[in-house]
C-alpha cells in the first residue's frame, strides 16, 4: 500500500510502498478514502506537537473510509461500514489501523470528504465553546484566523449557538467566507489597532484564538469582565505572554484547549460532542466548507497552504475513490 512516511524530523515526507498493517485486538483496519489536513500535522513533522512521535511514522490525524477488517475478538462496526476516525497518526495512507472505540459510523448522506475534515475542526470548536468556555446565546464571540479550517467552524458553531460573532480575517475574499458562515462583523487582520476595533464593536465575552501573538493581548484588553479567552493554537508562530494582573483586575479566564487530550481524561465528553455535531449536520444546521480536495500526491502543497495561512476552509486529501 502507499503511505506518506516521515523518516526524519524537519525533512519532507515521501510516498513509500509499505506492507498493509494487520489489526490486533481492539483495532480495526480502515480503507482510507479521504484524510483531513491540520496545522498539527506540521507541528508533528517538526517534533513540536503536544505529543512527540519518533520517526519513522505516517502522519495524518483524521480520516474517513470503510472498515476493512476487525482485529481478533474486537467489537465494532462490521466490515463495509462507512466510518470516520480521529487517530494519533497514520491517516495519510491507503489503509490505517484505528482503535475500534474511536470509529464514528457515518450517516449515509455524509460524503467522505466532508467526514474526513469534520472531526478535529468541528470537534475543537464545539467542545471548546460549549464545554470549556460555556458560550451562551446573546454573548459576543471573537474568532481569530476565522477563515481557516478551525476558525471557520468556530464562527459557524458560535452563530448556531446564538452568539454574536466577530471574525478576524485577511482580505475581502476571506471576509465574505466568514460572513457566509455566520459572522456578524469582520475585522481585517491588517487593522493596526485591534483593541480599539473590538471596543468599537462593544467588546467581547469569549475569544477563540487560533493565531496567538500580539493579537491575543489586544483581545484580552477588549474582553469584558467575566470573559473567557480560549488558547486554541499559535498558527502565527508566537506564544503570547499573559499579564496575570489583567486577569485579576478584569475577572477573566484564559483556558488552554487541546481537543485530542480529551481522549485521555474525558473521552465520553468528546464522543457526546461528536454525536451532537453529526445531529446538527443531519438537521442542516452545519455546512462544512471544503476549501480544496487534493490528490494523494499533493500532500506537500496542502500543508504549505496551511503553513502560509492561505487555506480557506478545510483542506482534504483524497486517498482513494470510494462511493460517497
Amino acid at each position: 500500500m502507499r503511505a506518506w512516511m516521515i523518516r526524519q524530523l524537519d525533512r519532507p515526507a515521501g510516498i513509500e510502498t509499505v506492507t498493509r498493517p494487520v489489526p490486533g485486538p481492539g483495532e480495526a483496519l480502515v480503507r482510507v478514502a479521504a484524510a483531513g489536513l491540520n496545522f498539527a500535522d506540521l507541528l508533528m513533522a517538526e517534533g513540536r506537537y503536544q505529543t512527540r512521535v519518533a520517526p519513522p511514522f505516517v502522519p495524518g490525524l483524521e480520516l474517513a473510509g470503510t472498515v476493512q477488517e476487525l482485529g481478533p475478538g474486537t467489537q465494532g462496526p462490521p466490515p463495509g461500514t462507512r466510518v470516520a476516525a480521529h487517530v494519533a497518526g497514520g491517516a495519510f495512507a491507503d489503509y490505517a489501523l484505528v482503535p475500534a472505540d474511536r470509529l464514528l459510523a457515518l450517516p449515509d448522506a455524509m460524503p467522505f470528504d466532508i467526514a474526513a475534515g469534520f472531526q478535529i475542526a468541528y470537534g475543537t470548536a464545539h467542545l471548546a465553546l460549549t464545554h470549556a468556555a460555556r458560550l451562551t446565546a446573546g454573548e459576543t464571540l471573537f474568532v481569530t484566523g476565522a477563515a481557516g479550517g478551525v476558525g471557520l467552524t468556530a464562527v459557524e458553531i458560535g452563530h448556531d449557538l446564538g452568539a454574536r460573532v466577530i471574525a478576524q480575517v485577511r482580505g475581502p475574499d476571506k471576509a465574505a467566507l466568514a460572513r457566509a458562515a455566520g459572522a456578524d462583523a469582520v475585522i481585517d487582520s491588517a487593522e493596526p489597532d485591534l483593541k480599539a476595533a473590538l471596543k468599537a464593536l462593544g467588546g467581547v465575552d469569549v475569544v477563540y484564538d487560533t493565531v496567538g501573538g500580539p493579537g491575543f493581548d489586544a483581545a484580552l484588553r477588549a474582553t469584558r469582565p467575566g470573559g473567557r479567552l480560549l488558547a486554541i493554537g499559535f498558527a502565527g508562530g508566537e506564544v503570547p505572554k499573559v499579564p496575570l494582573n489583567l486577569l485579576l483586575v478584569k475577572n477573566v479566564s484564559v483556558i488552554g484547549f487541546w481537543w485530542g487530550g480529551y481522549l485521555d481524561f474525558a473521552p465520553d465528553l468528546l464522543t457526546a460532542s461528536l454525536a451532537d455535531l453529526i445531529a446538527r449536520w443531519q438537521a442542516g444546521r452545519l455546512h462544512p466548507h471544503i476549501g480544496q480536495i487534493l490528490p494523494f500526491e499533493a500532500l506537500p502543497e496542502g500543508l504549505a497552504l496551511i503553513r502560509d495561512r492561505k487555506a480557506q476552509g478545510k483542506i482534504v486529501l483524497q486517498v482513494a475513490d470510494q462511493a460517497r
